[in-house]
């Protein structure tokens, strides 16, 4: 009976005790260092692509072409890719008269 009562104890306690370290678990952040670096990857990555990041500052625009042409030339240029021109002509070679009048059926008679 003593044995009995401990184990229904104990069983209650797991009960009581499970849900309630899931549930503070859920609150808790399991990763306090990684998150305290979060994104430093792409960042170094980023910085790494920029050959010279101050480029903009020391080279100015080049002139000679005004915003409007500038405009249309980009247009023109993403138009070219809608549907490209075509190259050939294709080459039609009529043979015969169209009606084909072929022999062919199929052999036959009884046997």
């Amino acid at each position: 009976m003593k044995v009995n009562r401990y184990l229904s104890a104990r069983r209650a306690l797991l009960i009581v005790v499970a849900p309630a370290c899931a549930a503070l678990g859920g609150c808790m952040t399991s990763t306090p260092i990684w998150d305290a670096h979060f994104g430093e990857a792409v960042k170094t990555v980023t910085q790494a692509q920029v050959i010279d990041p101050d480029a903009a500052t020391r080279n100015p625009s080049t002139s000679g072409i005004d915003g409007k042409a500038a405009n249309s030339a980009m247009g023109q240029y993403q138009k070219s890719f809608d549907a490209p021109p075509q190259t050939f002509t294709p080459l039609v070679i009529g043979v015969g008269n169209g009606g084909g009048g072929g022999g062919g059926g199929g052999g036959g008679g009884s046997q």
